[in-house]
């Protein structure tokens, strides 16, 4: 495995920085939700927020993970929608500027958005609109997409197109890809548990969980006892388990990796996404197993002591010199 195309929810993140919670009351906003709302709702709680300081980056759960891994220095690409308006154009031209392959469609909505609100002491309260990514079709995603890549890495939020799922996985499984997935949240894995298990159980060779999505997955309380119960179903099987790191099973290999100890925990939104990069890099790299959970662990060590899942070039220079540690085998948990 050496190459990755992702397939996600093509979403922009605006992060406004608040100087007080004013916003968050006036909206009936619960401070630190994430809210999915109509264009209208998203456009008048952008107006209120205008002249505060914001930034613009890639979002979106697989966004974040392909993101990380070109930083990390994988061939990858990414398959998603957008609308035809500026926020479309800043997407596609930031996935270009990452040296990530666009496969970017467009649609008649506006292009999803994630406005994030930062409270003063840093909580984030995500206000979303899909917009334009709900629109993309399973048959606007053709088998020479796939043509140059080993791996289909696909975000468990867009469960909510079994049709588009269901027809790239199996486009991609035909075009001799292995499959990735994230089970990205209980919730949506209780509310389509028959049609994720079947979809498990016949395509997937790579998966990702937390200890809740597990759990809610097997119905096993136990992470020990859910990871074996995943790997019935495929081949590669990995439950995080917060601070306690994650358990990997491969066949009849089964490891527990630890976490990086974070110099402070600020916001853990794209942890996972974060874990998911630093583990298929490794895969990329051909490294073994606690390697890969050990790269996992530094990249969603390193999203969490910021706000966002944007960080600077020293901060990237430090996690590239980890992940060369633990590729001469000097840096391992």
């Amino acid at each position: 495995m050496k190459k990755v195309i992702g397939i996600g929810n093509a979403l922009t993140d605006m992060l406004v920085n608040l100087r007080s919670d004013d916003v968050l009351h006036r909206y009936e906003l619960q401070k630190g939700s994430m809210n999915l709302v109509n264009s209208q709702l998203q456009t008048a709680i952008s107006k209120s927020v205008a002249g505060l300081p914001y930034a613009l980056s890639l979002g979106g759960s697989a966004g974040n993970t392909i993101r990380a891994m070109s930083r990390l220095g994988c061939h990858v690409g990414f398959i998603g929608k957008v609308g035809q308006d500026k926020t479309g154009e800043f997407f596609k031209q930031a996935l270009e500027n990452l040296d990530i392959e666009p496969f970017i469609f467009k649609g008649k909505e506006r292009s999803g958005k994630c406005v994030s609100l930062i409270s003063p002491d840093g909580e984030r309260t995500m206000v979303t609109h899909l917009g334009a990514a709900l629109e993309l079709t399973a048959q606007e995603i053709s088998a020479e997409i796939f043509a140059n890549y080993d791996c289909l890495y696909v975000e468990g939020y867009l469960v909510q197109n079994r049709d588009l799922i269901s027809n790239v996985i199996k486009t991609a499984k035909e075009s001799g890809l292995k499959i990735a997935i994230d089970l990205a949240s209980f919730n949506v894995v209780e509310e389509n548990l028959d049609f994720l298990r079947s979809i498990v159980a016949d395509y997937v060779d790579i998966l990702f969980a937390n200890e809740d999505e597990a759990k809610a997955f097997t119905g096993e309380a136990e992470p020990i006892n859910a990871l074996q119960a995943i790997s019935d179903m495929c081949e590669l099987v990995i439950v995080k388990i917060g601070t306690r790191g994650a358990l990997i099973k491969n066949g009849g290999e089964v490891l527990h990796v630890g976490i990086m100890a974070a110099a402070k925990r600020v916001d853990t939104t794209g942890a996972g996404d974060f874990y998911a990069a630093g583990f298929l890099s490794g895969l990329c790299n051909g490294l073994s197993l606690r390697q890969c959970g050990t790269i996992g662990a530094i990249t969603a060590g390193k999203v969490i002591e910021v706000v966002g899942t944007t960080f600077g070039e020293e901060t990237w220079n430090e996690v590239l010199r980890l992940v060369s540690k633990v590729e001469t085998e000097k840096y391992l948990f």
